[in-house]
């Protein structure tokens, strides 16, 4: 929250992701957690404190909420988005909580605004007693051209990918009209060419999410009502965005991808994955205040350096070193408020350019050395540092290879041991390699993997889902290092893993 302290009774403006505004009020603090909800409020312009007196708290009844009041818990390592200004203090209304048990960040306050709002006033009625009625209709013959199953008619999200459970067609038309026995479906995956994906949408915009791989050369999704989309496709050569869109994902692109959003960009949050040093936001985000680099070992500042709108840049590195180059090309974006920095372990402390328009800089996975400089460099700056996930730099010298090392941070033994047991299991591999691949051998090294695994959660209680999935991909990663073809392998871990 940079250098100011807020207090219960405290209110923001909130910048929407639909270009409005709305506004947010803090109930509680405890132990560094921040209570807020959000207000019944949207408007075209700013409002004052004194238009939103009286305002009350907004509950959430789209989708399959019940009426819960949008009130969350937030965390201290969250920073405030630019996009939220505080104006004054009011008084709580009586019967809102102090404390919310629903944990979440700053911005999911704004998005539910912005959600109850489209399901108020954008959806059709009909598309919205269906979605109601069918949380009890059971199961439904469900047919896209290639064979009927049964399906809950309640099913939110569907895969008709080639890989999916679903069969569609590989070749003619796609019968679109299988989405009207699932009103509750509202996220589709989906590859390959259009074959009336977009205009299927276009008439049933209940569906709001899409990720869409290997996608053709043009795709158009402007009369959609999508909210979030991830594409993946190295062959796009143009995109059309819904000028309701907010989230976009990106991954590995033609360079000469051209995007044509709302307000170039303006209200999207956008994330590259598959980031490596030669990334760049593609041509058409220029306004895009939000971005997020998700990738390799080495990332490159040169990614942002022409939106000079940019206010929060959010870097991930999946893999070592974790280095950041070119970090000089941020000093020209002087709206940038916020940053967070997650397994940058190959980061000095005097990586960034000086920027006068930081507010928050939050740096999660570092080497422990790195930490007092890092300190000293930003104390009494008035910007505000929260560094979690500090490593002993020996201790990252053996483990910056092993995916599960952060496991460390939620609970010391219990990750040391998860450390310790794929470190086992990549000598086991590496060593059935060099002696020539046998089945039996490798079989045995990653069933030990998740038979240790399993007894660490046993005792520790630390995979949740995030570990879950960070283990899975360690163990896929294995099988395929060892030669094991990906469906045996992930058979294997279907039966064998507890967690």
């Amino acid at each position: 929250m940079g250098d100011r302290v807020v207090r219960p009774g405290d209110v923001a403006v909130m910048r929407l992701s639909d270009g409005g505004f709305g506004a947010c009020q803090v109930t509680g603090i405890d132990d560094g957690v921040t209570s807020a909800y959000a207000l019944r409020w949207h408007s075209v312009d700013r409002p004052t404190l004194g238009e939103l007196r009286g305002v009350e708290p907004l509950t959430l009844d789209h989708h399959a909420h019940g009426g819960r009041l949008a009130h969350l818990s937030i965390g201290g390592w969250y920073a405030v988005p630019p996009g939220f200004t505080w104006i004054g203090s009011l008084p709580v209304p009586e019967g809102v909580p102090a404390l919310s048990d629903t944990y979440s960040g700053w911005q999911s306050l704004a998005d539910d605004v912005v959600r109850q709002r489209r399901w108020d006033l954008e959806l059709p009625a009909a598309a919205k007693a269906a979605y109601r009625a069918a949380a009890t209709r059971g199961e439904v013959d469900v047919d896209f051209g290639a064979g009927a199953v049964k399906l809950g008619a309640a099913t939110p999200r569907l895969d008709l990918s080639n890989d999916g459970p679903v069969p569609v067609p590989t070749s003619g038309p796609v019968r679109w009209s299988a989405l009207d026995q699932l009103p509750r479906c509202t996220a589709l995956t989906w590859t390959g060419p259009d074959r009336g994906l977009a205009l299927a949408l276009a008439d049933r915009p209940v569906v709001s999410s899409l990720t869409w791989r290997d996608a053709p050369p043009v795709v158009d999704l402007a009369d959609t009502g999508l909210q979030h989309l991830s594409l993946d496709s190295a062959g796009a050569r143009e995109v059309r965005l819904p000028r309701v869109l907010s989230g976009l994902e990106l991954g590995p692109v033609d360079p000469g991808l051209s995007v044509y959003a709302a307000d170039e960009g303006r209200w999207l949050q956008l994330t590259l994955t598959g980031a490596d040093a030669e990334t760049m936001v593609p041509a058409g985000l220029r306004r895009v205040q939000e971005v997020a680099l998700d990738g390799g070992g080495i990332m490159s500042a040169n990614a942002v350096r022409e939106l000079e709108a940019l206010e929060s840049l959010r870097i991930h590195w999946r893999r070592p070193p974790g280095r950041l180059v070119d970090a000089a090309a941020l000093a020209g974006l002087t709206r940038l408020a916020v940053i967070e920095l997650l397994d940058g372990y190959g980061l000095d402390a005097d990586v960034l350019p000086d920027l006068t328009s930081l507010k928050q800089l939050t740096v999660n996975g570092l080497r422990r050395s790195v930490v007092p400089a890092l300190k000293a460099r930003y104390r009494g700056t008035g910007m505000r540092l929260v560094t979690e996930g500090a490593k002993p730099d020996t201790w990252l010298a053996a483990n910056l290879d092993n995916p599960l090392r952060d496991w460390v941070d939620d609970d010391a033994r219990g990750g040391a041991a998860a450390c310790k047991a794929y470190a086992s299991a990549v000598r086991a591999i590496d060593k059935v390699r060099k002696d020539g691949v046998r089945a039996d051998e490798a079989e045995a090294a990653l069933h030990t993997l998740i038979e240790a695994l399993n007894s660490i959660d046993q005792k520790y209680d630390i995979i949740d889902t995030l570990r879950r999935e960070e283990a899975c991909d360690a163990f896929m990663g294995l099988a395929a290092r060892a030669g094991v073809q990906a469906d045996l392998a992930a058979q294997w871990l279907d039966d064998w893993r507890e967690f």
